[in-house]
């Protein structure tokens, strides 16, 4: 019998309800005895008696069981082990969208950090049975739709990278791929858009290899860094002694690109008088060297990268961008934090062996605090995988053994990290509010976060914790 559960065999799954619809679950984030298991997840269907949430045991129980799911399949349920986790630990019953766990067994359990034996969690609270296993509660469909264009040679295993060197098992990461992947298909020029240290250019290059251009070049350069006196002989190119004697000839970025891809990052950091010199080239690929009688000719596809919204760029030079990608914020995807930690501990293995790979256990498995990791799942991050990449830096830098912890260094970073408080007086808009706002801009997340007062990813964050369609508010 297969272990798997798919699209096309959905009887397999008749413990959860409606295969589209979200059910509150479980993802374990942090597990003593199975750090093998990150990721995996466990569904709460609505039924008259409480779920058991314990040590696996033949006892009979209808017990939470954890699987891996990936698009179109999920793998065989299991029960958790931990020794310090009783048979029969926690009840579980479901309560609308919310899930309410109740300690009956010896190990004992915080939300969010604190102390109880019982609470009501929604989909981005913490569960910590002490020292035996961290779990995220989230909201999963019971069978996420298959993928049409993300080639399944690309996969990789459960947790890992996959070929383009994404990581993250979120619903919010396999849409992302199958974007980068649709993207691909077509030779249109691409805007990808997100917020700082989300992944930009690796969705930009992401695009480039699964693209029929992947055997050529892929020409990167940061648009914020060219001297904006030079950007025209940066982009295009000069001709041997212009415009100064002595100037070396230069093929420029798009030249460099031909039959390839050019990825500009920060974009919307390019004046719009500038701008409008990609114009031409965007279009019908023309382009003239600085100090050159006639034009030149370069077929490229252009992936332009951009933290701004897209009203911001010149409006003739947006529209030359028929497809894009948007990056999600970590917020939208906190249970890839701890698959990101893993990957993030293991490159510094690798670049820097004596200082990160004592962290490491033999299995290639993290040495981390549950209490750490907690934090970080908690902690609304500003600048991303960057930030979680600095954050697990400090935490090296901090330790004094082969594990790493919460350290006091770590939490004054958390602390200063935070987003500042609102003002007095000031709230945290509501359902009713966040809908009114997204209806009256026709879906648009950014225009309704400036009608609220809010920031982009603020809006990100209120989308998901009152799970919003933004096209259907």
């Amino acid at each position: 019998m297969s272990d798997e559960t798919t699209a096309d065999n959905p009887t397999a799954n008749d413990a959860v309800e409606g295969l589209a619809q979200p059910l509150p679950g479980f993802v374990i984030a942090w597990s003593k005895e199975e750090p093998e298991r990150l990721g995996e997840l466990a569904l709460v269907p609505t039924r008259d008696a409480p779920w058991v949430l314990g040590r696996a045991s033949d006892d009979g129980l209808d017990r939470l069981q954890f699987a891996p799911q990936r698009p179109g399949k999920l793998g065989r349920p299991r029960g958790i082990k931990g020794a310090g986790i009783s048979r029969r630990q926690l009840l579980v019953s479901r309560e609308g969208a919310r899930l309410k766990v109740t300690r009956e067994g010896r190990c004992k359990t915080s939300v969010n950090g604190v102390l109880t034996d019982q609470a009501d969690l929604s989909p981005g609270d913490t569960l910590l049975l002490h020292g035996q296993l961290l779990l995220l509660c989230v909201a999963r469909p019971a069978l996420l739709p298959p993928l049409r264009s993300f080639p399944a040679d690309a996969w990789g295993p459960f947790g890992a990278p996959d070929t383009l060197g994404l990581i993250g098992e979120s619903p919010a990461s396999w849409q992302l791929r199958e974007r980068v992947a649709f993207c691909a298909r077509s030779d249109r020029h691409v805007l990808v858009q997100g917020p700082s240290g989300s992944g930009k250019e690796l969705v930009g290059r992401g695009v480039h290899r699964l693209s029929p251009r992947a055997a050529a070049p892929f020409v990167a350069r940061n648009a914020a860094t060219m001297p904006e006196g030079l950007i025209d002989a940066e982009l295009f190119g000069n001709r041997r002694d212009y415009p100064n004697p002595g100037m070396p000839e230069r093929e420029g970025l798009i030249g460099e690109a031909d039959g390839g891809t050019l990825f500009l990052d920060e974009i919307g950091e390019l004046p719009p008088n500038l701008q409008a010199h990609l114009l031409r080239v965007l279009d019908a690929g023309e382009y003239q060297r600085l100090g050159d009688d006639g034009p030149r000719r370069a077929d490229l596809r252009l992936v332009a990268a951009t933290n701004r919204a897209v009203e911001e760029l010149k409006f003739d030079f947006a529209a030359r961008f028929s497809l894009s990608v948007e990056t999600p914020p970590l917020d939208a995807r906190r249970e890839d934090v701890p698959l990101l930690l893993r990957h993030l501990l293991r490159q510094a293995a690798t670049s820097a062996p004596d200082v990160a790979a004592p962290f490491l256990d033999p299995q290639g498995h993290p040495r981390l605090s549950a209490r750490l990791v907690d934090a970080l799942l908690r902690h609304d991050f500003r600048l991303h995988v960057r930030e979680l990449d600095r954050i697990l830096w400090l935490a090296m830098a901090g330790a004094h053994g082969d594990r790493l912890e919460l350290s006091s260094e770590v939490e004054r970073h958390l602390a200063l990290a935070s987003p500042t408080a609102p003002p007095e007086g000031a709230s945290t808009p509501d359902e009713a509010s966040t809908r009114a706002a997204l209806r009256q801009c026709d879906g648009n997340q950014a225009a309704a976060a400036k009608q609220l007062g809010l920031s982009r990813y603020a809006m990100y964050r209120l989308v998901k914790k009152f799970d919003i369609d933004p096209t259907h508010a």
